[in-house]
This record gives C-alpha cells, structure tokens and sequence, in this order.
C-alpha cells in the first residue's frame, strides 16, 4: 500500500514537498513514480526513480523545479516541487512498479497507487 501526503493550497512560486510512504518493503528492482492529473485531462508523468540507483528521471515540464528522492530506510519516496506554477495544480499520485527496467513515464506499467493528494496553484 501507498499513502501520499504534503499537498495543499500555494501560490505561485512557492514549494511544497510530497511524501509517498509504502507499508511494504519496497525492493530494489521497483520504480517508484508520480504523476498527476488535473480536471478533464489525462493522467501525466512527472518524476520517476529507479529504487537501486536512485537513478531518477522528469519530464521537460518539471526539469530543474521538481526533485524526486527516496530513503530506503523509512520506504519512502518525496517529491520537492519548487516554483510552483498554476498549471501545476493537479492530484498527485504515487506509484510502484515492480519490474526493474519498464520504462518510467508509461502509468499503465505501474502495479500499485496510492490515493493521491491534491495540489493547488494560486496565480
């Protein structure tokens, strides 16, 4: 099971950091991702993490805003977002994938979800 969490309502330019917490072990071949969907569109990808290399992985649209980590020791996985934009604004879920090597960016090749946390963008 996944449990997200640290969404809220900001204005532009501010942070915010969201956790993922998983109440399995995550293994060292799982990806662990975020994506997020706003109102009437489809569910995009926005950051990604190979758990054994920490090797991590964002879209143009994040690139140099959003920071993906993870610490091993409390099987959790975070999300800094900084300067934030309107267009950020979205729920923001958290996904496990358990094959190594998949590619990160596809929502269909992730096994399990957490509930997802809304994230609010005031201009």
């Amino acid at each position: 099971q996944l449990q997200a969490s640290g969404g809220g309502l900001v204005q532009a330019g501010d942070s915010l950091r969201l956790s993922c917490a998983a109440s399995g072990r995550i293994l060292s071949d799982y990806r662990m991702g975020w994506f997020r969907q706003a109102p009437g569109k489809e569910r995009e990808f926005v950051a990604a993490i190979r758990w054994r290399l920490a090797k991590t992985y964002y879209p143009d649209s994040v690139k140099g805003r959003f920071t993906i980590s993870r610490d091993a020791a409390k099987n959790a996985v975070y999300l800094q977002m900084n300067s934030l934009k309107p267009e950020d604004t979205a729920v923001y879920y958290c996904a496990a994938g358990v094959l190594a090597y998949a590619p990160v960016g596809e929502s269909s090749l992730y096994d399990y979800w957490g509930q997802g946390t809304q994230v609010t963008v005031s201009s």
